[in-house]
């Protein structure tokens, strides 16, 4: 069964971003403080104004204690969540089902994430005693075997495809050099990706996003009351979430061609918001390219593409800036990099910015009679895996 949704109940008032990258200079609760500054600003409204907080973050912080403390907020309920590489998302969705159910009149999600003085390096989870049967691959080396499937299955040269997906991360550097927020703001010609030493299977570094610090957040209001607060607000058309059972590890049939949680929220997602043919409704997508191969997977996932065809749309151009169905106009996980807690939301800014035709001029895509947006964030790897899915309208229904 699906989720009956809440299309058209909640809007979106007003978003923020900070620029991800490497903050040696800037401390969590100065990202938190400087993104809900700039959001709160937006929507000409105060910390007070807010009902309700949720703080996504995967490292950063354990309790609501990570918003309230630097934003001094009084008597406010503050929830954290945790969801993988999904927890941005998460956050907002809580807080628009949250608005949506009556409960509060505004509400605030906020994705947070502060790793690179930390103490840690990169994304390391902590070290929880299992029964030693668990997965021991590394994120890129899950992600890479997905290359060798894909040929195998729809008869494609391993090295042609191996240059395809560097295509992808030169579609998303192109678009990165052109946004002040990224992380990588170069281009990178997929020759010399593909140059690059490898680090797990065909997979080069520049095949990974980045890790980076960063915050984005955004609030949410009852559709009906959006117009008090912006003259362009964006609507909640769908929002779905599917969490995997992890049976892709042990099942000989999974091909890693594909990831079921991905398809299954897409279509849960298409459902709720009447989307019949993606690739034709939708004006742009804001997808989890966590690794080259999982932009190629999820063109076909999210119906972009027919199976066994994502990667001849990609060599056609399809999805780049001036192609049928934009994709990752920011330049994505990939060149906008990836604090974990704020990318779920830094997607839904990007969709602010296209619907609203607000993104810088050199990547603002094309005049359409378009105006759906679609977001998919996911975490976890290849059969075992969460995955979320939105989709964005500027016009209520």
């Amino acid at each position: 069964m699906a989720s009956n949704g809440i299309k058209d109940k909640v809007a979106i008032i007003s978003i923020g971003c900070t620029p991800f990258r490497e903050h040696w200079d800037k401390s969590r609760d100065d990202l938190v403080i400087d993104v809900a500054k700039q959001t709160l600003d937006g929507g000409n409204l105060a910390s007070e104004d807010i009902d309700a907080y949720w703080v996504g973050t995967a490292q950063s912080g354990m309790s609501g204690l990570t918003l309230s403390m630097p934003l001094k907020l009084e008597g406010k309920p503050v929830t954290r969540v945790e969801n993988f590489c999904a927890t941005g998302s998460e956050a907002l969705r809580q807080a628009c089902y949250a608005v949506a159910s009556g409960a509060y009149d505004t509400a605030m999600a906020v994705g947070v994430e502060k790793v690179k003085d930390s103490g840690y390096q990169g994304l390391n989870a902590f070290p929880i005693p299992t029964a030693g049967t668990n997965r021991t691959l590394t994120a890129a080396a899950m992600y890479s075997l997905v290359l060798p499937a894909y040929a195998k299955k729809y008869n494609v040269d391993e090295d042609e495809l191996r240059m395809v997906v560097a295509k992808i991360a030169e579609k998303n550097h192109f678009n990165g050099a052109r946004n002040p927020l990224a992380q990588f703001r170069r281009e990178m010609s997929a020759e010399a990706i593909c140059d690059m030493a490898a680090v797990a299977g065909q997979l080069s570094v520049f095949d990974c996003a980045g890790v980076a610090d960063g915050a984005a957040a955004a609030i949410v209001v009852p559709a009906e009351k959006a117009y008090e607060y912006t003259d362009r607000p964006l609507f909640i058309k769908a929002l779905s979430l599917v969490s995997g059972n992890g049976s892709g590890l042990m099942d000989p049939e999974y091909d890693y061609t594909t990831f079921p949680e991905c398809a299954a929220a897409a279509q849960d997602a298409y459902l709720q918001a009447g989307v019949t043919n993606p690739r034709e409704e939708l004006a742009l997508a804001e997808v989890h390219d966590c690794f080259t191969p999982t932009e190629l997977i999820l063109m076909e996932d999210l119906q972009f593409s027919e199976r066994g065809q994502g990667w001849e749309d990609v060599v056609n151009g399809d999805f780049a800036l001036n192609g049928i169905l934009p994709v990752n106009t920011d330049g994505g996980l990939k060149s906008f990099g990836h604090p974990v807690g704020a990318s779920g939301i830094r997607m839904h800014y990007e969709c602010w910015l296209q619907l609203r035709r607000e993104a810088p001029v050199e990547r603002q895509i094309s005049e359409t009679s378009k105006n759906l947006g679609l977001v998919h964030n996911l975490g976890g790897y290849p059969g075992e895996m969460v995955s979320f899915v939105s989709i964005l309208g500027t016009e209520k229904g």
